[in-house]
């Protein structure tokens, strides 16, 4: 594996997130895939952190995902 990227299977683990989870936020375009082998795919570890962080902060302030993917993909 590449340096700074990280596998569903250690975001499941790490962040205590269901893989359905993981899945769910890629295929609304919240986790970039940045890499593939085979059926596994990878994430930029940063990227993972900061985008985790934001969704649990805007989810705890009543958000919806499908809100928190348009602020997110708004320039800061």
């Amino acid at each position: 594996m590449n340096r700074g990227l990280i596998s569903t299977q250690d975001i499941v683990r790490r962040y205590k997130l269901s893989y359905q989870t993981v899945n769910y936020y890629t295929n609304l375009g919240l986790l970039t895939v940045r890499k593939r082998n085979g059926n596994a795919r990878f994430y930029k570890a940063g990227e993972v952190r900061v985008c985790l962080s934001n969704i649990a902060k805007l989810k705890n302030r009543g958000y919806s995902l499908k809100l928190i993917r348009e602020l997110m993909r708004k320039p800061a």
